[in-house]
Formats: structure tokens, sequence, C-alpha cells
């Protein structure tokens, strides 16, 4: 049985310990934040797959903390919420939690909660036993390796055109704007740059698809941006 790696973040020690006992006799390991921002810094250095998220927190909330992390990661998100703090939950599952239990909770709920997200989470294919792939619908790409493949056959793609299709396929279905593409892949400020743009992802199309002019993957959303296709 694979050990998942979760990450519980409530300001209150008490609470992270005892939710790490429950998690820690199901087999999963669990990496433990006192606030939001200590949650994000935690999520840079290691592989989480499922994050238990209070609302209420110093220096960052549980709903800033959400909002950030569903800006890179699609790790589900089980939100910890007082009967007070309705509005707050409302509002976190708007910005992408995935589930939330109200405080005081049963903790064998709490597991119940976590291994079903876990269960959607790899069951529909968002996570890998590695996840230094990425495969939609015979275009896969790997991290670690750099490399691209349609239907196992390899793509040579430039550095700037990997990072390029990197960020959309790590984020499928999300339409990014050339302005966030540009400042995200060439980490400068945006000037102007929507034919630079513009000629690195028909590059793109010319290698990934077999009619570019018909892309299976890679679409243009007039008037938007640009995305992969779910």
């Amino acid at each position: 049985m694979k050990s998942y790696h979760v990450l519980v973040v409530d300001d209150e020690a008490e609470i992270r310990d005892a939710i790490e006992i429950y998690l820690k006799n199901e087999g999963m390991t669990v990496f433990k934040a006192g606030n939001g921002l200590e949650a994000l810094s935690i999520l840079e250095e290691e592989d989480i797959h499922l994050i238990i998220l209070d609302i209420m927190m110093p220096k960052m909330d549980g709903i800033t903390a959400t909002f950030k992390i569903r800006q890179e990661k699609n790790i589900p998100i089980i939100m910890l919420s007082a009967k007070s703090e309705d509005t707050d939950k409302i509002l976190g599952l708007n910005i992408g939690a995935d589930d939330y239990v109200t405080k005081p909770f049963q903790p064998l709920e709490l597991v119940a909660r976590a291994k079903s997200q876990l269960r959607r989470y790899t069951n529909l294919g968002h996570y890998k036993e590695s996840q230094d792939e990425i495969s939609v619908r015979g275009l896969t790409l790997n991290k670690l390796t750099k490399s691209v493949t349609v239907d196992d056959n390899e793509v040579r793609l430039t550095a700037t055109e990997y990072k390029i299709l990197e960020l959309l396929m790590s984020h499928t279905g999300r339409v990014f704007s050339i302005e966030e593409i540009y400042e995200r892949v060439w980490k400068e400020p945006y000037l102007n740059a929507e034919n630079t743009v513009a000629v690195h992802v028909r590059r793109i199309r010319e290698k990934i698809e077999i009619n570019p002019r018909e892309p299976k993957y890679l679409k243009v959303v007039w008037g938007i941006g640009y995305k992969i296709e779910k």
C-alpha cells in the first residue's frame, strides 16, 4: 500500500498532533504547519497528496492559502471550520477546497473523508506514482527527463516551448492569458509580447498536433488565452 503524504495545517498544536496520530495509524506520512505561510513553504519542498487546512489562522488564513495553492496545484484540500465560519467555508469551497469538516469533529470521520479524497485524486488520474509525468490523451510530458511524447513518439521542443507546454499541462482545462504565460515562462514583465507567445504556441502545435489547424490538445480561447484541453 502506498504511503500518502498529508499536510495538516492548523494553528493549534494539539489539533495537529491529534490528527497526525489517526492518519499515521492509516499508514500515512504527516507534515504539519501552523499557518498558511508555513504550509506554502512545505509544499515547495515536499510531495504532498492531500491538505487538511484550518480556516482561521494567523499570518495567512486558510482562504488565502487555498487561493494561492490553487494557482499552482490541484491537490485535494479538506477545510476545517467552526460553525461560526459558514460564510468562509462557502468561500473556501468556491475558490477550490474539495471538502470541509466542522469543528469539533470526529477524528474517524476526518480520516474517512481524507481516504475518500485520496481515492478520487488517484483514480481520476491527477496523481501518478511519480508526479514527474503528466499525460493527457496520448500527450506525455516527463519533468525529470524534460521530454515530450505523442503516442509514444518523441517530440523535440526548445527549452521555451517545453516550459510553455509544462505550464499548460500542469493545469489542464485552465485558460492562461498571453500575459500570464509570458511572465511565468520568461520571468519578466509583459510588454506587448503577444506575438512572441503566439509564435511559440504555433511551433508547439506544429510539433504535437496531427492537424495544427484543428488542434486536439492546445486550444485557443479567443480573446482570453490558451489551454490544454482536458
